[in-house]
């Protein structure tokens, strides 16, 4: 690969990517940025409303797209989401699972059902995803992208009822440090990218412009040392970066899109 046209170390043009939680916050960043960088695309949600909007979006912007409704809740659906990235473009070669969840409660006030089912999205099911994914990378014999997502939550911990959430992502974390050793030597790159707070519909309110918002806020600025919260396309760059032959060398890795927070 030339030093001299660096750009095509970014170059995933005709890629197959799979993306789980499609329609979701950092989904639907996944879809626009690898739609918009020439990828084909499997977008997977259990939201179909939101998930058909998304996949609209991509096409009208003239990415080849396909649609499933569907959840990677089991062994079998996960197998079935990679064979109909293969079914409709012949293979696959980025993975990005965007798919999970968080219940916050006190230890105290939480069900141990509830801990479970926040391990089984963000854990099991990360998990059931890169297996069946690897089946499939293994099988064809050029490599792969797995871009798991994780937290600021895997490393830190968190006053107000996050101890299924930590453990998930600290567990996510595990998991992508495993198998960057594990699957080293076949080409297949696992890295996780692991935001703080960022603008999505779920923390829209904290962006707003009164009394009860700018309080939380400016306490969570106080750790930040870029001085802002994160915007969506603060995640675009780096998972380009881990999709694409730019990371080749990059492996077992969790990059922080926090703004430096996990730093000090």
């Amino acid at each position: 690969m030339s030093l001299t046209d660096p750009l095509k170390m970014f170059d995933v043009r005709g890629k197959v990517a799979l993306i789980t939680g499609a329609s979701g916050a950092f989904g639907m960043v996944a879809a626009r940025v690898l739609a918009g960088a020439g990828c084909r695309l499997v977008l997977a949600a259990g939201k179909a409303d939101a998930l058909a909007e998304i996949a609209g979006e991509c096409r009208a912007g003239g990415a080849e797209v396909i649609e499933v409704n569907t959840r990677p809740d089991s062994e079998a659906a996960c197998a079935a989401l990679v064979a109909e990235a293969v079914k409709a473009f012949g293979g696959l070669d980025i993975l990005v699972v965007a798919s999970g969840m968080n219940k916050v409660a006190k230890i105290d006030e939480m069900a141990p059902e509830t801990f479970a089912m926040v391990m089984d999205a963000n854990v099991t099911q990360s998990w059931l995803l890169a297996r069946a994914a690897t089946v499939q990378m293994k099988t064809q014999g050029r490599g792969g992208k797995i871009v798991l997502v994780s937290s600021a939550r895997g490393l830190l911990g968190h006053p107000a009822g996050y101890t299924a959430y930590c453990a998930s992502k600290s567990a996510t974390d595990g998991i992508v440090k495993a198998l960057g050793c594990e699957l080293g030597p076949t080409g297949i790159t696992v890295n996780a990218i692991a935001p703080t707070v960022f603008r999505s519909p779920l923390t829209a309110w904290m962006y707003e412009d009164n009394e009860a918002a700018t309080a939380v806020r400016n306490g969570f600025l106080a750790r930040v040392p870029k001085g802002r919260l994160g915007e969506p396309e603060d995640l675009a760059g780096p998972l380009l970066f881990l999709a694409s032959a730019a990371s080749d060398f990059y492996t077992g890795h969790v990059l922080y899109a926090d703004g430096g927070y996990t730093a000090g």
